[in-house]
């Protein structure tokens, strides 16, 4: 998979399958509704009209189903016919599945996506998914052939016309931000160390035409970036806060996606276990979803002043390492008693949003990391949890992840019961909870929020990924798809204005030039 070429046309075109082996792919009562003349060319001489619809005769999705249509060259498959309300409809956790296990081998291969059009851009993002960037096998090191997979989306129901070049673009766009952001969280820190992430972010500025911000090691401690520097100075690699700014103009408010970049997590001298340690080169996931997000978005054109703020750090163990009982001066201003050094996201992540506040100004900030393994207690592995000080927010990233597929569930945002969690005798707070049985995930995000302030003006929204970053040993590239959708409203692509939670058909055309000349509202 690692030398897969993704490519979105808007016809793939004929081709004898045993020399581009097919998949089509779709909800069964979609899959009836494809045309044989739609599939005549890409199946033929190898299956008939009749054999085609046997085919679909002999499916019974529970959740899914396929069938081979010629030897292992040819497959149709069936996604789940209903999801429940709190799933995509595009069932897209389904569609990464079925693509892994059914789509057949071979150089140049092709995939038909039966679909409805709001289903495009999670369907996309689905499919990428299914090919990640990353692997030192000594099998795939020895191939030199690149391998292409053509994907063609057929539309049914409303709406059902041709696919855009627009669109083609942008799906282009996104799964290239998605499978960028799997094989940073993929590739081990002895090679994906601080180093090596700023090089990533340097890269992305590059193809944008932006060159980053960089704060970094003792100069981080001699601007008071007490969180970022201590979690980070015992590290061979030190650590970094770097910014990508795009500031266009007639931008009428200014944005701030902040990542958590612990590119590996020992757990400090509060050490993790030999059971609990591996994995955590994934520990990176928000900052990795960020910047693929980020430069997905600016080539898509997005009006706002956006910020993507990457808080790098690998928290590790010698000489140098923040003790439990160490005090630390935060870059709000804000005293922090480490009585965990394994709680070190909320660390990090609360002195990007104190500066996405204080030196950006943001007005709106939107903190994305793995930071609480409670996480995937509390929203399981395929919802991500948002916790959020505006109501309207906390419904737009339900909404968003349904129309995205990356899924999202709220947490209780209650800072006046759960904050005490974190009281201190010797300084304004504890890094790690007194009770964990209290909520932990909704307090760790608390500790974040509360280094802008519970009375903030602006909107503050947190996202754990820690779940759904990974499926089994792979990355997902979550979240990536999540913020286009989410802030689909700022861009000037048609496609994530239509997976925006407001739609791009919200607003009559003098109803939306008159939020563009005041302030343009996201949700």
């Amino acid at each position: 998979m690692a030398n897969v070429q993704l490519e979105f046309q808007a016809s793939a075109g004929e081709a004898d399958p045993q020399s581009r082996p097919l998949l089509v792919l779709g909800q069964l009562h979609n899959l009836h509704r494809l045309p044989w003349a739609q599939l005549r060319g890409k199946l033929q001489p190898r299956v008939s009209e009749e054999i085609w619809q046997a085919a679909l005769s002999t499916l019974n999705p529970n959740p899914t189903d396929n069938c081979p249509l010629y030897l292992n060259y040819a497959t149709v498959a069936a996604l789940p016919s209903r999801v429940s309300r709190h799933n995509s409809p595009s069932a897209a956790h389904f569609i990464t599945r079925l693509v892994r296990n059914c789509l057949p081998g071979g150089i140049n291969r092709c995939i038909v996506m039966v679909c409805e059009r709001s289903e495009v851009f999670a369907s996309a993002c689905a499919l990428a998914r299914a090919f990640p960037l990353f692997t030192h096998r000594f099998s795939a090191s020895r191939r030199t052939e690149k391998k292409t997979v053509i994907v063609e989306f057929f539309l049914v129901g409303q709406n059902n016309g041709p696919i855009e070049v627009a669109t083609l673009n942008c799906l282009a766009s996104a799964t290239e931000g998605v499978r960028l952001a799997a094989r940073i969280v993929d590739t081990p820190c002895n090679e994906m160390n601080t180093n090596s992430f700023l090089e990533e972010i340097k890269k992305v500025g590059k193809d944008l035409g932006i060159v980053p911000t960089i704060i970094r090691d003792e100069e981080l401690n001699e601007k008071g970036f007490g969180g970022i520097y201590g979690v980070g100075k015992a590290a061979v690699h030190p650590p970094a806060l770097a910014v990508l700014s795009h500031t266009p103009d007639g931008a009428t408010q200014t944005i701030a996606w902040v990542g958590k970049g612990i590119v590996y997590d020992t757990g400090g001298l509060s050490i993790k276990g030999k059971t609990t340690m591996p994995g955590m080169k994934r520990d990176c996931g928000g900052a990795a979803a960020v910047l693929g997000a980020f430069k997905a978005t600016v080539k898509q054109g997005f009006k706002d002043n956006l910020h993507a703020v990457f808080c790098l750090a690998e928290n590790s163990v010698g000489p140098n390492a923040t003790r439990p009982d160490d005090i630390h001066v935060l870059y709000s201003g804000k005293t922090v008693e480490i009585n965990n050094t394994d709680a070190e996201g909320r660390l990090v992540l609360a002195d990007g949003v104190a500066y996405a506040c204080k030196d950006l100004g943001a007005d709106i900030i939107l903190d994305m990391a793995t930071l609480t393994g409670a996480q995937g207690i509390a929203t399981g592995k395929y919802h991500a949890a948002v916790l959020t000080n505006n109501e309207d927010w906390e419904k737009a990233c339900v909404i968003a992840g349904r129309n995205c597929g990356d899924l999202v569930h709220p947490l209780v945002y209650c800072p006046e019961l759960h904050f005490s969690e974190f009281t201190s005798a010797v300084a304004d707070m504890k890094n790690s909870v007194a009770d964990r049985d209290n909520t932990p995930s909704s307090c760790a995000g608390l500790f974040i929020a509360s280094h802008i302030g519970f009375d903030w003006s602006g909107v503050w929204v947190h996202i754990d990924i820690a779940a759904p970053v990974h499926a089994g040993e792979r990355a997902t590239g979550y979240g990536v798809a999540l913020l286009l959708s989410l802030f689909g409203r700022a861009s000037e692509d048609p496609l994530l204005n239509m997976v925006s939670p407001l739609g791009c058909n919200g607003d009559s055309p003098d109803e939306e030039m008159e939020r563009d000349s005041k302030r343009r509202r996201l949700v």
